[in-house]
């Protein structure tokens, strides 16, 4: 897993072709209950629309596994897909997209609808405010007692995560590190114990 983008707020942004309403509303889910939860609200929001069709990734951006789509009701294909082929152009990841249609009485046909869906993802795509997502590894860190206050002020200093602390023979510390961290978390762990302390990276 290397460094992504993910959105940093929710925005709605609106277009109208032919006097039908497009209207895409894009926030961040994490997880696919997430983007299950985003989607049921923007529903609520517009109850009488003749459609509110949907895409997304939830996690990273290449992830091929947590992603959906739906025409909701329009011809297949015509929705859902363009909406999420031009969400994995956009190499943002944790990402959920709602455009929903108020009909104007005037079909616009299915590369009309194509056109339509894709470019509400692309409007709304290109005002997401975004911020970055850093990639952590998570590791074992086991070092005696008398170490703790050492490695926790070390760990402080660096700003790195403690999940979870054993204590056994030894202090067992869960953590999770930026990847770009990782070489100096090594390295100063075992200076700063005299090499007491062992780092031990979790698959």
């Amino acid at each position: 897993m290397s460094d992504y983008l993910v959105p940093a707020d929710t925005i709605v942004v609106e277009q109208e072709l032919k006097k039908s309403r497009f209207i895409a509303s894009a926030g961040r889910a994490s997880n696919k209950a997430e983007a299950a939860a985003f989607i049921q609200a923007v529903r609520q929001t517009f109850p009488d629309a003749s459609h509110n069709c949907w895409a997304y990734i939830a996690g990273e951006p290449n992830n091929t596994v947590d992603i959906g789509m739906s025409d909701d009701g329009e011809p297949q294909g015509t929705a859902g897909k363009p909406m999420l082929n031009v969400l994995q152009h956009k190499n943002v990841g944790e990402v959920v997209v709602v455009v929903t249609r108020y009909f104007g009485g005037v079909k616009l046909g299915a590369g009309g609808l194509v056109r339509a869906y894709s470019g509400a993802v692309q409007a709304v795509m290109e005002e997401l405010p975004l911020t970055k997502v850093v990639a952590v590894k998570e590791a074992l860190l086991q070092f005696p007692y008398a170490n703790e206050s050492t490695v926790r002020r070390l760990l402080d200093s660096l700003q790195i995560e403690v999940t979870d602390t054993d204590y056994q023979e030894q202090v067992l510390m869960h953590i999770n590190v930026p990847e770009n961290q990782a070489e100096e978390l090594e390295e100063k762990a075992v200076n700063q114990t005299h090499g007491e302390a062992m780092l031990r990276w979790q698959d």
